[in-house]
């Protein structure tokens, strides 16, 4: 058997050892003993162990001894102790230091076995915690957020100001921007990286649910309310909830809103009891706030109580000497996840990258990278395997696909009008946020005939 889980048992009396020893082997342990303290510790100083099974009393170096031994080196091992019936309050006792459980004398073996089995699977679970936090960390690390322009650096500069104080934060940026990325960062690099981060898109919820999420609901305090319900603040109370499009939610949710902000409490929908919180508020939009106040659709004084500290991230066109650090950034990553072999850009490609306005943002060249690795037959990806409507971009400025010149061979006026086609659909559904019928108004066409051009020409406008 393969990945057996590891158990020191520690006994004094041989038989008992010997018998625990055999059982537990044969339900599928991978079990090593001691026949004393002195020797168990020793034992331990040499393997990691995920269950350690001991005696509670023990000639010189005790039960208790070796559990507050294990806990100080390695607190992720659970300890169950073995004690006499007359001994029960004793073990008890030990559980305050620490103890996963007890069995006592005679060892009910199939007892002992549920108890292991529970055991273990905490170690794992805690341990599986523990990575993925550790994984959050490097993930969500500044430098996991590229740029080296001037309007990136000062970005990282006032991360850097911001991520150990609990100041609320409005992130300001084009959709696309990487603002929900920036707010992870500033959480996992902060003091409550170990606590939860809860986001909510305040513009893909109906308003009629927008309120029971955000603060929960008691039973019976709506049609549909089967259940109480804890809301996203409650949800993230000690840690970070992160407001995106915060600039759609509705004003009599935005009056709430700030008296949360204010009083650093809840009452769920339905009660009246209020719910205290410490919660860190980082909320992010791509409107401009500022005019949506003058207009009257945004509270003023919610709108200060957020902006605190403003966090503004420059579009792509704004900083394109990034552009070649995030296209190889993120060919890196599609290779990797692909399980290609590293592919390179074309100078011709990669100034084509350069060129384009990008109004998806860094999103949109995520989406374009991993497209051209998976279309892409060879190791190079040249101009032409890039969308229409960047591959249209002339590297050296003079010419366009919709300004084809006619040689004397001819040309192939087919291919030239459904690239045409292609490159004004991908432009118009990126700049439509990806909604056909924005990007149908924008091409002046009906939705109908933008989707009948987008079956005729085979066109993925999914990951726009």
């Amino acid at each position: 058997m393969k990945n057996l889980s590891q158990i020191l048992l520690i006994d004094d009396e041989a038989h008992n050892r010997d018998a625990l020893s055999l059982l537990l082997t044969h339900a599928g342990y991978q079990v090593e003993t001691a026949e004393s303290g002195e020797e168990a510790l020793e034992i331990l100083r040499k393997t990691p162990f995920e269950i350690v099974v001991t005696d509670l009393f023990l000639p010189g170096v005790s039960g208790i001894d070796i559990l507050k031994k294990v806990k100080e080196d390695s607190p992720y091992t659970n300890v169950i102790l073995i004690t006499g019936n007359a001994s029960a309050e004793s073990a008890v006792e030990a559980m305050k230091e620490g103890a996963f459980d007890y069995i006592t004398k005679p060892v009910n073996i199939e007892k002992l076995k549920i108890i292991v089995a529970k055991a273990l699977e905490k170690s794992r679970l805690v341990a599986e915690n523990l990575y993925l936090r550790q994984q959050l960390r490097g993930k969500y690390k500044f430098d996991r957020i590229l740029g080296h322009s001037l309007a990136m650096q000062q970005v990282f500069a006032r991360m850097e100001r911001v991520v150990n104080t609990d100041s609320t934060i409005l992130i300001l940026g084009d959709s696309g921007t990487g603002k929900e990325l920036v707010a992870k960062a500033i959480h996992f690099n902060g003091p409550r990286k170990d606590k939860p981060f809860v986001a909510i898109n305040c513009g893909a919820i109906p308003a009629d649910l927008l309120e029971s999420e955000l603060f929960g609901h008691l039973k019976g305090a709506f049609t549909g309310a089967v259940a109480d319900k804890a809301g996203k603040f409650e949800v993230a109370n000690n840690g970070t909830i992160f407001l995106d499009e915060i600039g759609t939610m509705p004003l009599h949710l935005q009056i709430k809103l700030l008296r949360v902000l204010q009083e650093q409490e809840v009452e769920r929908v339905g009660s009246s009891k209020t719910i205290k919180l410490d919660v860190r508020v980082i909320s992010a939009t791509n409107a401009n706030l500022e005019e949506t106040v003058k207009r009257g659709h945004f509270r003023e004084d919610l709108y200060y109580r957020l902006n605190v500290i403003p966090i503004l991230l420059p579009p792509l066109r704004e900083r394109r000497e990034d552009v070649a650090l995030l296209a190889r950034h993120f060919l890196q990553k599609s290779c990797r996840e692909m399980k290609r072999p590293l592919m390179s850009l074309s100078t011709e490609a990669m100034i084509a990258l350069e060129t384009y306005d990008w109004p998806g943002n860094v999103r949109e060249m995520e989406n374009v990278i991993e497209r051209s690795v998976a279309l892409t037959d060879g190791e190079i990806i040249e101009r032409r395997d890039l969308p229409p409507n960047i591959a249209g971009v002339d590297p050296r400025g003079m010419q366009q696909v919709l300004s084809p010149r006619i040689t004397a061979e001819g040309v192939d006026m087919v291919r030239i009008v459904e690239e045409i086609e292609c490159g004004l659909i991908h432009e118009a559904m990126a700049l439509g946020g990806g909604v056909k019928a924005r990007a149908a108004a924008l091409l002046n066409i009906n939705r109908t005939t933008l989707v009948e051009k987008i079956k005729r020409l085979k066109l993925d406008v999914e990951k726009i």
